[in-house]
């Protein structure tokens, strides 16, 4: 045992607040370990307690969440989900984010925000196949949020391109109140190549505990911590917190992982991500419900003279923790050592639920594993009960507000102008967060392992072949995964119940439009922070529009991140919160990837379909209409029926597997005008378009969101087929679903007629130039 009267001596309310603990934290360790606790051990704590290691604001509204299902193999607990995608493959993914750290270092913290969710996917046993991200970022009218947006963009395409593993999809918003604290979430994807799935509980007391990968230096020391505290003005002094990646190194630990894994001598594996060798020593120990000694002169080090706290908070890239079998210790040893990596013994696992670290012959912690990984402090909060005044207030917007519609123009009163339709359409278009994310996806090697099916921007969602390693039937039929990354942060701000539900949908309805069947969801929760009562009301109401949207769309939860404390500080003290932002990362599983399609025409002459639901409300409310047109947020997010929307998207993949559909493409930000522009950008094609007007507004036909609602193209020559087959799925005028024919596919224009008036009358060359150059413009 460690003699208290030994304990290093500190400041404790300096060494408190450097740890993000409080005094009732401090009170608690003593109690937990009966004395108090060394400096050393006090770090460990910090990290371990952080919200970003145990979700001690969170946990309660997380287990809510639906987390079994017929696919599900592996839920949240392990280091990702797992699911089975048929065909004898097994897809293991899960998003991360590494927001504080992209921050202040945006090159690096992305970088590296790609390296360790690549981690948490191999460390299972699978090859990484596929990376989505999700990113935010300030209005690009200031020179900071567009050096971000470098910064970022160029972290995450050197260090997936150098990796080799391709970036396939994602999704880009801007918003002021992401200034200063961008977001930067991180989707996976890898398919199992072990027998059995490798997970992370230590077993067999006496087993070796194998350090690999690379070396440990005083890079990303307390980055868990840093990661659980709000962004201020000194955080420029956190560089060292934020880690320093080598994509080479990972893409050898990745092979020699892979190679180890399928030998059977490994008995468990976690990745040093977050908290580093404590976080993955504890977990492994608590995970086993067994314990872990380590000494931390074996462990090997980039640099001299590191004490205790910095080896063990260090979050030094590309290294991994094992328990293996004793008597292959030299054959894996000889694995690493081949592929240029480290590898040594550090540790063994005890039988006492103990994490026991020493440091120059002496026992420098010495912590019950369930103190530091398993019965960690839960900060309950009382949820208010009603919405918060602000949003009340919001909520009252109409759409009689606006200006009214004189011969087909309208009144802006965001820039106190009169445009037409066709200028209205080709501004949004131009809207950065709507825009083309052409410049950024080009830097990304999106065709590296040759199984990506459509480019990024192609689709709504990515698809991945799923190839059999050493493959030699080349004429089989190859079974694939979509995936999609969403958010509507407007939504969430403006109604977080109903803007999480949105974007569960919309994750799905991205699968579906591809010809997938959406499975399971990991999510990435970014929020402000939970201390604050308004703060933990749109987190748990977040959390309740997940758990419904999950259980009526069969689609659970496997795991994922919570991000909270993302808002900035300015030298004024004042706290701007960012975008409540739940970013849903939806897969799904589809039998041929030759039935997949994309969102572009593809015949002059297709008829052209509009799919939706009457009880999925359709509003200006709360759309990029009115914010970008207007420059008004309010009024509340449409109300999904979700069943409805489970009968839209599964209409549309029989629709697809039947090959009736060849194109499709969901209807979101900008509404049906920018969707069917969107379709004809893509496919250089023109459309014509004859609306009904009814007693609807012209800019709700054009520019309302929500409502369920997809087009697709329906192939000419199969008129008569597919006319048959409406007739047996019986969708009638009683029905709440509504189905109808809006126009065919043409060339060169997009025509919109409502009324018989010609509302719209584009070249699509125009149409493309806006939407193609907006972003690049500001570089």
């Amino acid at each position: 045992m460690i003699n208290p009267e030994n304990n290093d001596q500190y400041d404790l309310n300096e060494a408190l607040k450097v740890e993000n603990l409080t005094i009732n934290d401090y009170e608690e360790i003593c109690r937990r370990l009966k004395r108090k606790p060394n400096r050393t051990e006090l770090g460990m704590f910090g990290v371990m307690w952080s919200e970003h290691c145990c979700y001690r604001n969170s946990k309660p509204l997380l287990s809510e969440f639906p987390t079994k299902g017929k696919n599900v193999l592996v839920g949240p607990g392990e280091n990702a989900g797992v699911i089975d995608v048929g065909s004898n493959q097994k897809l293991v993914f899960k998003i991360e984010s590494h927001n504080h750290p992209s921050a202040i270092e945006p090159f690096q913290g992305a970088a590296t925000g790609v390296g360790g969710i690549l981690r948490d996917i191999f460390t299972m046993g699978a090859r990484p196949i596929a990376v989505l991200n999700s990113l935010r970022f300030g209005n690009l009218d200031k020179s900071s949020n567009i050096d971000l947006l470098r910064g970022v963009v160029s972290g995450i395409s050197h260090y997936g391109n150098c990796v080799g593993v391709p970036t396939v999809g994602g999704e880009i918003d801007f918003d002021d109140s992401y200034s200063g604290n961008p977001l930067v979430n991180v989707m996976a994807l890898g398919l199992l190549e072990t027998n059995e799935i490798v997970c992370s509980g230590a077993k067999n007391v006496g087993s070796p505990v194998l350090y690999v990968g690379n070396t440990t230096g005083r890079d990303g020391v307390g980055g868990a911590s840093f990661a659980s505290s709000e962004l201020t003005t000194t955080s420029l002094d956190d560089r060292p917190a934020v880690q320093v990646g080598d994509p080479f190194v990972e893409k050898s630990l990745i092979e020699a992982c892979l190679d180890a894994f399928k030998t059977g001598d490994v008995i468990a594996a976690q990745d040093m991500g977050a908290a580093g060798l404590t976080c993955s020593s504890a977990e492994m120990a608590a995970n086993g419900n067994l314990g872990i000694s380590i000494d931390l002169d074996l462990v090997p080090s980039r640099e001299d003279n590191m004490s205790s706290y910095q080896y063990l908070l260090s979050e030094s890239q590309e290294r991994m923790l094992f328990v293996v079998k004793e008597e292959k210790i030299n054959s894996l040893i000889e694995k690493f050592n081949k592929w240029g990596l480290y590898a040594k013994v550090i540790g063994e696992v005890i039988e006492a639920n103990e994490v026991i670290i020493s440091h120059k012959s002496k026992i420098v912690a010495q912590i019950p594993t369930s103190a530091l990984s398993d019965d960690t402090p839960i900060d309950f909060h009382n949820v208010i009960n009603n919405p918060p005044h602000y949003l009340l207030k919001k909520w009252e917007w109409k759409e009689n507000k606006l200006p009214e519609i004189y011969e087909q123009k309208i009144f802006s009163l965001k820039e106190n102008k009169i445009f037409s339709c066709e200028e209205i359409i080709l501004k949004l278009l131009s809207n950065p967060s709507i825009a083309s994310k052409r410049w950024v996806y080009k830097q990304y090697d999106s065709q590296v392992q040759a199984n990506t099916v459509f480019k990024p921007g192609e689709s709504d969602a990515a698809v991945i072949r799923l190839r059999e390693q050493n493959e030699k039937n080349k004429n089989r039929v190859f079974s694939g995964v979509a995936a999609s990354v969403d958010c509507n942060s407007r939504w969430v701000f403006l109604d977080p119940f109903r803007g999480t539900i949105a974007a569960v949908a919309e994750s799905a309805r991205n699968v579906s439009c591809v010809g997938a069947e959406p499975v399971a969801i990991t999510n990435n929760l970014n929020f402000s922070s939970p201390e604050n009562d308004i703060g933990y009301w749109q987190l748990s109401s977040s959390c309740k529009g997940i758990s419904e949207a999950c259980k009526a769309l069969e689609t659970p939860v496997t795991g994922g991140n919570v991000s909270l404390y993302n808002e900035s500080k300015n030298k004024d003290n004042e706290i701007t919160p960012i975008y409540p932002t739940p970013v849903i990362g939806m897969v799904g599983k589809i039998d041929n990837v030759e039935k997949a399609i994309s969102s572009a025409w593809k015949n002059v002459h297709d008829q052209i379909w509009l799919i939706g639901s009457h009880k999925s409300e359709t509003t200006i409310a709360a759309s990029s209409y009115l914010e970008y047109f207007h420059g008004e947020i309010a009024g509340r997010p449409p109300k999904i029926d979700l069943y409805d929307e489970k009968f839209c998207q599964s209409f549309l993949r029989n629709a697809i597997l039947k090959s009736f559909v060849v194109s499709s493409h969901d209807i979101s930000d900008g509404g049906l005008a920018i969707a069917l522009a969107e379709c004809c950008i893509l496919s250089s094609k023109g459309a014509k378009i004859e609306l009904n007007q009814d007693t609807i507004r012209y800019d709700n036909l054009l520019f309302a969101e929500g409502g369920s609602r997809i087009i697709f193209s329906v192939n000419n020559m199969k008129e008569k087929e597919w006319i048959n087959y409406l007739k047996k799925i019986q969708i009638n005028s009683k029905s709440s679903i509504f189905l109808k024919k809006i126009g065919y596919v043409s060339n060169q224009t997009l025509n919109i007629k409502i009324q018989d008036n010609d509302i719209c009358n584009i070249r699509v060359e125009e149409l493309t130039e806006k939407f193609n150059n907006s972003i690049s413009s500001h570089f």
